[in-house]
């Protein structure tokens, strides 16, 4: 799944840590339905946690954005999260009596504070670009992770969850995102931005906000 031209480089360069997130036990045990239910609640209440922090780090991006498109691309990414990919959470825990209200005033994990705040400091303390590579694990992470999940996956009672992140509205998210990714780059640093001095560490922090994915799924697993 390419998703672009910058996202393969990343990937690339946090090849281990990548495969590491992406083939993660929790991930397998979502696709041959091995994952404990338990572990699944524990990171779907922290996964809300760190979605109400991942629209604030795209609310975030508008006000570091050079360009209307890049303001609208970051704004209309916030309304996907906000108003799509969070109503899995509420419903999903919904069912096992869980209500919304619980779900906002759960306590932070430490690895969720952790992974959140990150990307916010990026955010805050870097520009537009690095704000980009720290949220890419996420939401192109989990595009290629529902992809590859729903085309192998066995029967498995996490098929919401798959159906959620391989579907036409997410995977569209993740399209527009790359594209968006792609355009700031080539904007800011030119059309070879791996030859700039800045890529190394904007490789960094993408290798880093893959890291704590890996640790958002030990999280969960530690249920």
């Amino acid at each position: 799944m390419s998703y672009g031209k910058t996202f393969p480089l990343w990937r690339s360069a946090a090849a281990d840590a990548w495969r590491g997130y992406t083939r993660h036990k929790f991930v397998e045990g979502m696709r041959d339905g091995t994952l404990p239910r338990a572990a699944y609640l524990r990171y779907l209440v922290q996964d809300y946690l760190f979605l109400v922090h991942f629209s604030r780090a795209w609310a975030l991006a508008v006000t570091k954005a050079e360009t209307l498109d890049e303001m609208r691309a970051c704004a209309a990414t916030v309304h996907s999260l906000l108003d799509e990919e969070m109503r899995l959470h509420v419903e999903t825990c919904a069912t096992e009596g869980i209500s919304e209200a619980e779900l906002f005033s759960a306590s932070e994990a430490p690895p969720n504070i952790a992974y959140t705040r990150y990307v916010l400091d990026a955010g805050h303390s870097g520009d537009f670009l690095d704000l980009m590579a720290a949220l890419a694990p996420c939401v192109l992470g989990y595009g290629e992770i529902g992809t590859r999940l729903a085309a192998d996956a066995e029967e498995t009672p996490y098929a919401d969850w798959i159906g959620t992140y391989a579907g036409p509205e997410y995977q569209r998210t993740c399209h527009e995102v790359g594209t968006l990714i792609d355009a700031a780059m080539a904007r800011r640093l030119g059309p070879a931005p791996q030859d700039s001095p800045r890529w190394p560490r904007l490789c960094a922090r993408f290798e880093m906000a893959t890291r704590l994915e890996i640790d958002f799924w030990g999280m969960g697993l530690s249920a």
